[in-house]
């Protein structure tokens, strides 16, 4: 791999030379659209329709609507002055618990491996961030946005994944649909908590696939040699059924996935199949 970014961590006085490389990758297919009169691909240009002609890389510019169709025009000079604009470091701001800072404010994750030199020093820091069990909260500028960002150590390395600030953050308040009354019988609560108790266990990523992901590549291949694409059938999901016997259904298969671990396992739409056929009686 190829660091995307090199830099340091600011940790008090101390520096900690870092280079940073994606953690993640997208497996997504990609797809080129094509004019479906000749199948070839279609081209997009920057198009300017008061001047009625293309426009090149090199005129254009960053304007910023501040009413609507009018702009005010910023340079790459007006972008040099602001703070933290062209700094190579992150900067540790706090140490707090892992279990405080909520899912929803991390963006992209990367990791941090020790720069020129700089091994001592990366050691250290992790050391003693694994031994007190805190994450850095950080800040920090990449590719002219500033972000905010949590440290932490795993698989013997430092992640650094960036996070959202407050404010980029929508509140589950502005939801309209959250705003129900309902009342649950002892009951099913109870049957759905041992539903999550029979279906939990270790975190093992290993044991996850993009099923979509697979099926795709499968039909295109499929088109590829020119062979007839078999389309599976879909699990019926407008049945009503009644909540009760869901849970128990549920509970039964889960039962059974324990029990028939050195067995097949069947596909998650068998087992959903499965489940309303016992919940309806069938």
């Amino acid at each position: 791999m190829r660091p995307l970014w090199k830099g340091a961590v600011s940790f008090g006085l101390v520096y900690v030379p870092v280079k940073m490389y994606a953690a993640t990758e997208k497996k997504d297919v990609r797809f080129n659209y094509l004019h479906d009169k000749c199948k070839n691909p279609v081209q997009y240009r920057k198009y300017c329709p008061y001047c009625d002609e293309e426009v090149k890389a090199g005129e254009l510019v960053k304007g910023y609507q501040y009413e609507k169709g009018k702009y005010v025009v910023l340079k790459d000079e007006d972008f040099e002055n602001l703070p933290g604009e062209g700094t190579k470091s992150i900067d540790i701001m706090d140490f707090v618990n892992l279990a405080d800072i909520d899912p929803v404010y991390y963006d992209h994750p990367y990791y941090l491996a020790p720069g020129d030199g700089g091994e001592k020093v990366y050691e250290l820091l992790k050391r003693a961030m694994a031994d007190t069990g805190k994450v850095a909260v950080a800040r920090v500028i990449i590719r002219s946005k500033e972000s905010l960002a949590a440290l932490r150590v795993t698989d013997n390395a430092v992640v650094m994944s960036t996070m959202h600030y407050p404010d980029e953050v929508r509140h589950s308040e502005q939801l309209p649909e959250l705003d129900y009354k309902v009342k649950l019988h002892d009951n099913e609560v109870r049957m759905a908590v041992n539903l999550i108790d029979s279906l939990s266990g270790e975190f093992e990523p290993q044991k996850y696939s993009n099923e979509y992901r697979k099926s795709l590549m499968e039909l295109i291949q499929a088109k590829i040699a020119g062979e007839a694409v078999a389309v599976p059938a879909r699990p019926e999901t407008d049945k009503v059924v009644d909540l009760m016997s869901a849970l128990k259904a549920s509970i039964d298969i889960a039962k059974e996935g324990e029990n028939g671990k050195g067995r097949k396992v069947e596909g998650k739409d068998s087992r959903k199949q499965a489940g309303k056929k016992r919940a309806a009686g069938g």
